[in-house]
């Protein structure tokens, strides 16, 4: 059972489990911040009054929406590309081996040092953007998805093709359940790397954005607005990675039920030979 769908005094005893160290460092930060005259580390009373502001100007809100669009999007691209593209190269042995230097190449290159080049080609609009933010995505997706499909058992494949299984049932029924698991696992990594490629690009340029937000207060010397920017990001990474554990849960229910079971099953076998 997932999280929002708990009674609501269980859920919010979840919630606090997973906010208490949030707040603790929050009130540390406040107390000690609160006679702070540095310029670039204000008190967080000052940062958090460069929040209220932005939030309720309505430029923060459009800026987040702007932003939210772009990593979904973009990460939803990814998925699609990366997945189709996994299950096909992890199938045919002869084209993995062919394009795996390619690929470990294309991997190691920072994704953020291609966004002038991309900017420069594609212009400054929100679609450029999206597509950077997919391809920074998408090798994650694609390199765990060729891992899932090979981890394959050879026996289950010698099974399919015995009983003369159609290859499209087969993926559908046997390669996809199988390299699930491992391709949630590529998405939560491209989660954290979308993020980053996404303040990057509207840092760039962008005309809106909380890239753009954090860039615009940072040139006009607002560094609480900045940190404000800042903090935002952090909340929308950590609410987007709760929102990956739902849609997680959901997809691989499956998987972590028989998971559990076999780590159950384990342990009461380890206690009954400790009995013994």
């Amino acid at each position: 059972m997932t999280t929002l769908l708990l009674p609501p005094a269980r859920l919010l005893l979840r919630l606090l489990e997973r906010l208490w160290l949030v707040a603790v460092l929050a009130a540390g930060w406040w107390f000690v911040s609160a006679d702070s005259t540095s310029v670039y580390f204000p008190a967080l009373s000052a940062i958090w009054d460069a929040l209220v502001s932005g939030i309720t100007s309505g430029t923060i809100r459009t800026d987040v929406t702007y932003s939210l669009t772009n990593i979904v999007l973009g990460l939803v691209l990814a998925t699609i590309v990366g997945t189709a593209l996994g299950i096909l190269i992890g199938e045919l042995e002869r084209l993995r081996q062919v394009l795996d230097p390619f690929l470990q190449f294309v991997r190691s290159v920072p994704q953020s040092a291609l966004i002038p080049i991309v900017i420069g080609a594609l212009g400054i609009g929100q679609a450029p953007k999206i597509y950077m933010i997919a391809f920074a995505c998408v090798w994650p997706v694609l390199l765990n998805t060729i891992d899932g499909v090979r981890a394959i058992a050879p026996e289950v494949r010698d099974m399919a093709k015995a009983y003369q299984i159609p290859h499209s049932l087969r993926l559908r029924r046997m390669v996809l359940p199988a390299a699930m698991p491992q391709i949630m696992a590529g998405v939560r990594v491209s989660l954290a790397v979308g993020v980053v490629v996404m303040v990057v690009s509207e840092i760039f340029s962008a005309t809106v954005g909380i890239g753009h937000f954090i860039n615009t207060a940072g040139s006009v010397f607002d560094i609480s607005a900045a940190w404000a920017g800042t903090l935002v990001v952090g909340a929308l990474g950590y609410l987007l990675s709760l929102a990956f554990i739902v849609v997680e849960k959901a997809m691989l229910g499956w998987y972590f039920k028989s998971a559990g079971a076999s780590s159950g099953g384990a342990t009461t076998r380890t206690r009954g030979k400790a009995t013994k």
